[in-house]
């Protein structure tokens, strides 16, 4: 090939790839474009700079920690009209996305402060990914509560840590191997002694089940931190027979994280559901749109809104008001909010529905208002951000933990 990795017209071909990894099941020769995506940008930008929405989102993990240290002042800066507008033109994000808002406190802060109301019990350790501990931290509050009602002691590693999802679709895999190899050090002890990891983000789930072995193939822990690693419904599903979920007599739309279908499957998503006893219509629909970072590059905003407008967002548009909205990606989450002006729930916060309100869910019209599924935070939410007592007590987290006990 000429020019080899450094081909103008490969990178060309390659923009207006997903990612989906839908080619890995959906092609009938199964070649994986999203991997070779990353492979090819990693050696074309080698010793270049890479467009500016790459450092604007590819390094989302230590902005969003940053932003951490004062979220209202950096949700202030961001939102006003002529600096958020500046700040958007030199990330090279669409001047027509809304910022995601961070949340006022990180699901981790949350979680060291509480009393934890399971111990004893068998430990599972509830992966903090950037997008739910920064932005979401109600959808991993809720996986909380479903798991410690479903007789587990959750843990949580207290060392920051990233799998460094947003790095692979600029190809930054230098910097993402080294991501994972603090991954693997600090959660080896609970890595060798069988602890099993449960994600909620669906495409940081993929990580430790694909990118993980493919940048680590020799690696013995790699290799049991990737069959150890679950999504929620995963984990309920093969993992806790004895769970019987709480009913929630509602109608609900469902989209699929691509990433969730073609890399983890979605069965056990699909047979919770039924358990837990939805009328729901899984949309056929695709990718959303948005993809991670795509949708938000000021280049990709007119075919991330035509991807979407195939299936996802008419159909979101035209449901009852009364009828629940399902994604557990940030990414398709952030795409139906910013779109339809519904707000979209992970599978965690329909188990807690179920649990807090019963089988026949919410009154509220739309039925996620409380849940704060648009990032737009209110004092005495029912998400435990902001101190839900039913959720979460004031207290210090114990634990022996090694994982526990890495320094912050």
């Amino acid at each position: 090939m000429k020019q080899g990795w450094k081909n103008d017209a490969v990178r060309e071909a390659l923009d207006l790839c997903l990612a989906c990894k839908g080619c890995r099941t959906e092609c009938p020769m199964n070649v994986d474009m999203a991997t070779y995506k990353a492979e090819f940008l990693s050696h074309y930008y080698e010793r270049r700079l890479r467009p500016r929405h790459a450092y604007a989102m590819g390094w989302i993990y230590w902005w969003a920690r940053l932003a951490a240290l004062a979220p209202g002042l950096a949700n202030s800066v961001a939102h006003l009209p002529l600096v958020g507008a500046a700040l958007k033109s030199l990330g090279g994000i669409s001047s027509k996305r809304q910022m995601p808002m961070f949340a006022p406190a990180t699901f981790k802060a949350w979680f060291r402060r509480r009393e934890p109301k399971q111990t004893g019990g068998p430990r599972v350790l509830l992966w903090p990914d950037t997008f739910n501990n920064h932005f979401h931290p109600q959808t991993a509050i809720a996986a909380v509560e479903v798991l410690e009602t479903a007789g587990f002691e959750v843990i949580v590693p207290r060392r920051s840590l990233c799998c460094g999802r947003p790095l692979y679709d600029f190809g930054m895999l230098k910097t993402a191997k080294k991501l994972l190899r603090q991954i693997l050090e600090t959660l080896r002890p609970g890595i060798e002694g069988g602890t099993p990891v449960v994600g909620l983000e669906p495409s940081c789930v993929a990580v430790f089940r694909d990118e993980l072995i493919n940048l680590f193939p020799m690696d013995e822990d790699a290799r049991r931190l990737s069959a150890n690693t679950y999504l929620l419904s995963e984990f309920l599903e093969q993992k806790a027979s004895h769970f019987r979920p709480p009913r929630l007599r509602r109608k609900a739309l469902v989209q699929k994280h691509c990433h969730h279908d073609h890399v983890m499957g979605f069965r056990d998503e699909d047979n919770l559901l039924r358990r837990l006893g939805l009328d729901f219509e899984i949309l056929n629909s695709g990718c959303c749109g948005m993809a991670g970072s795509f949708g938000f590059e000021a280049g990709h905003y007119d075919v991330s809104v035509a991807v979407g407008q195939r299936v996802l967002l008419p159909a979101v548009r035209d449901a009852d008001p009364t009828t629940l909205i399902v994604a557990d990606g940030f990414s398709c989450r952030e795409q139906i909010a910013g779109l339809t002006g519904r707000g979209a729930l992970h599978l965690a916060q329909l188990l807690q529905m179920a649990l807090h309100e019963g089988p026949d869910g919410p009154r509220d019209v739309p039925p996620e208002h409380r849940y704060e599924p648009l990032g737009k935070w209110t004092p005495g939410s029912s998400n435990g951000v902001n101190g839900h007592a039913e959720i979460g007590r004031p207290g210090q987290v114990r634990s022996t933990d090694p994982v526990d006990r890495e320094r912050a």
